[in-house]
């Protein structure tokens, strides 16, 4: 019941709630735009129905993720006002330039495409859709500026107690940055990859109409997913090398690997316990965590003990360990969940291929409870990222504890926590309703079948 825990916590359950709606938004508004670039270049009105079908379920996601992330922009003012205080100079800019340039360009293109159905040429009004895909992933770049300041400092200066901006081209060429933020994108491709395969199957299976619609629809879920799927393996491979050697704390609290190896192996399962700071049972793959490092079976990861003794020189006496036991499950959480996307995708892509869609009743009937693995991936990974950085707010030059506001009390941050919890929760029931609704809905299909005729 400190402020500490109660700031972090809900900072965590609204972060975890937008990100709910995030990666469908960035992934979808790409698939969209591809759909109608497909009508304006071949004239198949499929093509346009099945942008109006998606477009709707994209509008919904995307109010709610609208109202979901401008909370987390008041947080920092009030529950982290020591942190915005600290390093708003540099935090600022890049939070700025996202509201400015890419959030304004999408919700602007995003009202262009909405009304501009009959308004605006085929060509131009694809392109509104392009402008808003477009400021959807800028504004996650953006986003990912800020945050990767956090992983990694880089072009700034420390005057009068104060982080400032030295190097605003730092910031956009941080090392950290250009690792995360493919891997970002391909979630984002992965969720609505996986969002379109959940659905299409539901109707595939349980409706039996309008199957054009939807045996295309899958078959491009199936590419999609498989093509993003790779990449997020590929992208967080890249992520772990790099972890590796600028946060080799967060890879051994990840692997919790106590003493230093080499070759270090990789963890299949382990039970901690971290008063003792020792594993009670462990099961791991000789020589695979060097591999996953170094692309070879020998080389060195440090464990979390002789990292604890290096940053207590480099930065004075304290805990440096982070929370192993969460940060050790929620990797695991990631990359179990990526696994099993990785074999859904290619069997359904292995079911388009061979034309064996219309006989695979079991996998569409439970391929709309795929849905959710995405979901679970990135909210575990994004969990992984943060706790495993701990005790940092900002790496190394600011510690979590010291960015509270001294002015917020317990029972300020109870009653928001509980109230934002509430809400959040009510968002999120709304959110599942309507989606579901207007997806299973055939009388939404027969309005757009009917307004594409006409």
């Amino acid at each position: 019941m400190d402020p500490v825990t109660l700031a972090r916590l809900q900072f965590t359950i609204t972060c975890v709630y937008h990100f709910f709606f995030v990666p469908l938004t960035l992934g979808l508004s790409i698939l969209i735009a591809l759909m109608e670039t497909m009508y304006v270049r071949t004239g198949n009105e499929l093509y346009k129905r099945m942008t109006k079908f998606w477009g709707k379920l994209f509008l919904i996601n995307f109010a709610m993720g609208v109202v979901t992330g401008i909370v987390m922009e008041f947080q920092f003012g009030m529950n982290w006002s020591e942190y915005s205080r600290f390093v708003g100079d540099i935090f600022g800019a890049p939070l700025a330039i996202e509201a400015l340039l890419a959030f304004f360009l999408e919700s602007t293109f995003i009202g262009l495409w909405i009304f501009g159905w009959d308004r605006l040429s085929p060509r131009m009004h694809a392109a509104t859709i392009w402008m808003v895909a477009i400021g959807s992933n800028l504004s996650a770049l953006w986003i990912l500026v800020a945050n990767s300041f956090m992983q990694e400092p880089v072009g700034f200066a420390i005057e009068n107690g104060r982080a400032v901006m030295t190097d605003f081209f730092a910031l956009l060429s941080n090392p950290h940055l250009w690792v995360q933020f493919p891997h970002v994108i391909a979630s984002g491709l992965t969720t609505a990859a996986f969002f379109l395969l959940g659905i299409s199957a539901y109707h595939l299976f349980y409706k039996k109409s309008h199957s054009e619609i939807f045996q295309r629809s899958f078959k491009w879920g199936a590419i999609a997913g498989v093509i993003g799927i790779c990449l997020v393996g590929l992208g967080g491979h890249s992520q772990a090398q790099y972890m590796v050697e600028a946060q080799p704390m967060k890879m051994a609290a990840g692997e919790a690997l106590w003493q230093t190896d080499d070759p270090a192996d990789l963890s299949l399962v382990t039970i901690i316990d971290e008063d003792q700071q020792r594993n009670v049972f462990d099961i791991r793959i000789p020589r695979a965590l060097s591999l996953l490092a170094y692309n070879r079976f020998d080389g060195e990861v440090k464990g979390i003990k002789d990292i604890q003794g290096e940053y207590e020189v480099l930065y004075g006496p304290g805990n440096y360990i982070p929370p192993v036991t969460i940060s050790y499950w929620s990797f695991r959480a990631m990359v179990g969940v990526g696994s099993l996307m990785l074999l859904l995708a290619f069997y359904a892509l292995f079911l388009v291929l061979t034309d064996r869609l219309p006989k695979a009743g079991r996998f569409l009937r439970w391929m709309p409870y795929a849905i959710a693995l995405p979901i679970i991936g990135t909210s575990t990974g994004w969990i992984f990222t943060e706790v495993a950085r701990q005790p940092w707010i900002v790496f190394g030059i600011m510690r979590t504890e010291d960015g509270v506001s001294p002015n917020v009390s317990v029972g300020m941050l109870l009653t928001s926590l509980i109230v934002y919890t509430l809400l959040y929760g009510v968002l999120i029931v709304v959110d599942v309703y309507l989606l579901a609704k207007y997806a299973k809905d055939d009388a939404v299909i027969n309005e757009i079948l009917v307004d594409t005729v006409a």
